[in-house]
């Protein structure tokens, strides 16, 4: 090993930590943690080869992998949110077969359609909200249950 190598390797270490130590004072949603881990790697690699190009390009690409892995696994999913308690709502604008309506919930009023696509839901009827996806409601009356 050569003094280059091993300052290499001491650069990239310190470049490691530097990032994912900035990640937890300034969060990005993992980004620079992801640089942080991938510049690890590349420290490791550098104990093997001095060539600074080869090292850079790597640790783009280690980056650029790990921020997308770590967005599949570390994303919580906000598409669906099934409601597990007892949440109500009024509806104020009928849900018909198939179509959108309104329901008051919490205050606010909300697009809302029927867990079962073949029922009718009135005017005033009192609604059980099964679940949220995104700003739509998911309801079923309170007397299907």
């Amino acid at each position: 090993m050569t003094s280059i190598s091993i300052s290499l390797t001491i650069l990239w270490i310190i470049a490691g930590i530097a990032l994912c130590i900035l990640e937890f004072l300034v969060p990005s949603a993992f980004v620079e943690l992801m640089m942080g881990f991938a510049a690890l790697v590349v420290a490791g690699i550098s104990l093997v080869t001095s060539n600074s190009v080869l090292l850079v390009g790597l640790w783009l690409i280690l980056s650029t992998l790990f921020t997308i892995l770590s967005r599949k696994f570390l994303t919580p999913s906000s598409k669906r949110h099934y409601s597990g308690d007892d949440k109500e709502g009024t509806i104020i604008s009928s849900i018909e077969p198939g179509k959108m309506g309104r329901v008051l919930y919490e205050g606010n009023s909300w697009r809302a359609k029927s867990a079962d696509p073949s029922i009718l839901i009135s005017d005033n009827e009192n609604v059980h909200i099964v679940e949220i996806q995104g700003n739509t409601l998911i309801v079923l009356p309170n007397n299907y249950l």
